[in-house]
């Protein structure tokens, strides 16, 4: 993502274009939704709430999990998948552009969903959401993944830039309320920075950014006074999370199940994959 959701989140490989995973359950089609509110929340990242009847039945994401969000073209047309013979979802009129978020926000009673967008380079979701006004209208699907949180931890370090900040939130919703842990969080200034949801045991650091993206996390990370048994969570661009995995694996020696690393976006790639882990 340039810095922006823009060129994906947690991904993979995927099956081609209107099929469903092999073995797997056919996909439903996207929601279609239309935005109620957009607020800022700094200069350069905005709230937008989306809702619609489609929304029922929406499962509740689990912490850190994704959608994926169908934008609709320059007429404000959202692209509607078909089911063909075999049951398995087309696009007639060509698959919509399409990019991968964090839900921030799920209220199953009012049918609304609040996404965080990350207002930086010059991606079809940023354009969007720079636009966006009540009455827009996209399409979601999802959601899927998501962090299983380990109720025996009760010692975190976490890590993050801008496009992590939704994940991070709800990841320390999540926390168990007597946790004690780190939060750092890169941000490229003061204007940048917004509250979280922290336990009280739970110590937020913001950082300016200073050069390379991610730079001032691997920094942090080698300086930071990590107990054996401090289980990791980070996000941001993806060379800075190898640096930051290669430290905490190769040289703190922390068990894997501790360590947990995802490659957000990565400089100068404009769709970068889903489900980097940092792994290679």
């Amino acid at each position: 993502m340039s810095l922006s959701p823009d060129s994906g989140r947690p991904g993979g490989q995927r099956p081609p274009r209107g099929e469903a995973r092999p073995g797997g359950p056919r996909r439903r089609p996207p929601r279609q939704v239309e935005v109620v509110d957009v607020r800022p929340l700094t200069p350069r990242m905005l709230s937008v709430v989306f809702a619609g009847e489609s929304l029922a039945g929406f499962a509740e994401p689990a912490p850190t999990a994704h959608i994926k969000l169908f934008l609709p073209d320059a007429d404000g047309n959202v692209a509607r998948p078909v089911a063909g013979p075999d049951g398995h979802l087309a696009w007639p009129d060509g698959r919509p552009v399409m990019r991968t978020y964090t839900p921030r926000r799920f209220d199953a009673q009012a049918r609304t969903l609040e996404v965080w967008f990350v207002l930086h380079g010059d991606g079809p979701a940023a354009r969007w959401a720079a636009q966006a006004e009540p009455g827009s209208r996209a399409a979601i699907g999802g959601p899927g993944g998501g962090f299983c949180v380990d109720p025996a931890a009760a010692s975190w370090w976490i890590g993050g830039d801008e496009s992590a900040l939704p994940a991070i939130a709800t990841l320390l919703e999540a926390l168990p309320d007597d946790v004690t842990g780190q939060v750092h969080l890169e941000a490229a200034g003061p204007e940048d920075r917004i509250g979280l949801p922290a336990p009280a045991g739970v110590v937020v650091t913001w950082h300016d950014r200073a050069g390379e993206p991610g730079a001032a996390l691997v920094d942090t990370c080698h300086r930071a006074d990590l107990a054996d048994d401090t289980h990791i969570w980070i996000a941001c661009e993806a060379s800075a999370v190898r640096k930051a995995r290669s430290y905490l694996l190769g040289e703190r020696m922390l068990p894997r199940p501790q360590v947990t690393t995802r490659g957000y976006w990565r400089v100068g790639e404009a769709n970068h994959p889903d489900h980097d882990f940092g792994e290679d």
